[in-house]
């Protein structure tokens, strides 16, 4: 079988996780074609995968590293507008009524909450409470020891809790 077949029923199988991710870590509009680039990553990169991670692993981390590169492309493109401006430029994170509709009320201020936090607790919380991800699995993608992906995750609801009013998603 081709790696462009092998990836893409990998594509089949878990675009919408990876999407999933990229809403919820990069509060980007453009999560389609965050997704996209993952997949063409992954074709480039599919000699590097050894088998040890499931597809799905391997694809999550790659999705991890395309979140922190556009995080710093959209640092870079703020720094550049108030260079140019010497204004307050806006927030790099735009909101869609789309996106409103699809994520409805309760999912909105959820996705506000954890949005709010520091990237180290979006992870956690993204890859363990809401893609259900195991220990080993996190741990894998975020390079991180068990141990730490244990601690953080705890840290992390503890965090989210006091953004939500003390209200829990769980």
């Amino acid at each position: 079988m081709s790696r462009e077949k092998i990836i893409t029923d990998w594509f089949t199988l878990y675009s919408d996780d990876i999407y999933q991710f990229f809403i919820y870590r990069t509060g980007v509009t453009e999560a389609e074609d965050l997704v996209q680039e993952v997949y063409i990553r992954a074709i480039k990169g599919y000699n590097s995968y050894l088998g040890e991670a499931s597809p799905k692993t391997w694809l999550l981390t790659i999705a991890r590293n395309v979140a922190t590169d556009e995080y710093r492309k959209q640092k870079r493109r703020k720094l550049l507008l108030l260079i140019k401006s010497k204004e307050e430029s806006e927030s790099t994170r735009t909101d869609t009524p789309e996106l409103s509709f699809v994520m409805g009320e309760e999912n909105q201020l959820l996705y506000e909450a954890i949005h709010s936090l520091k990237p180290t607790f979006r992870d956690v919380l993204i890859l363990r409470g809401i893609k259900e991800l195991s220990v080993p699995e996190t741990s894998s993608i975020l390079g991180w020891t068990e141990n730490k992906v244990r601690s953080t995750f705890h840290r992390a609801k503890k965090a989210l809790h006091e953004k939500l009013g003390g209200y829990d998603y769980e």
